[in-house]
């Protein structure tokens, strides 16, 4: 079934987005558009471990090493995508955000004219990882576009 001409992937690497990542170019045709959200939790803005970090200047160079860790990491999962988008004939977009998944997603289904929106599934408890606590029941009441949410993937 490739039939979507604009696809919202929301992804961010795990396994679980990756999942979704393979799905949301499944469901695609050639000359399709992908845009590629990037959500950070809100949470990062507040990962400065002052509890530790007892002076200015070690402050600042710990916010700067998160910051880059995480644009190296966001990089990466947009290189991955956009080429295996360009392998296959679609355009390729990608927007990164920081704030709550769900709201964020939500805003961006609004504001765009999407024919799918593509999602991976909630990490299975007992699987090591962050949880960004995105509850796929609130995304499902706000989101008017068709939603995908692939499986977690078997390892």
């Amino acid at each position: 079934m490739n039939n979507a001409n604009n696809v919202l992937l929301s992804s961010h690497g795990t396994s679980g987005a990756q999942a979704a990542e393979k799905m949301a170019l499944g469901m695609c045709n050639k000359n399709s558009h992908l845009v590629h959200l990037l959500v950070v939790p809100e949470f990062w803005r507040h990962m400065m471990g002052d509890d530790w970090l007892n002076n200015g200047v070690t402050r600042d160079r710990y916010a700067r090493y998160l910051e880059s860790e995480l644009g190296r990491e966001l990089d990466e999962h947009i290189e991955r995508v956009r080429n295996q988008a360009q392998t296959i004939g679609m355009t390729y977009n990608s927007e990164i955000v920081i704030g709550n998944p769900d709201t964020c997603l939500s805003q961006h289904c609004d504001q765009g004219n999407y024919d799918l929106v593509v999602v991976g599934s909630p990490r299975p408890k007992g699987k090591a990882g962050l949880k960004s606590r995105m509850t796929t029941e609130q995304a499902l009441k706000s989101i008017k576009t068709p939603l995908l949410i692939a499986p977690y993937p078997d390892e």
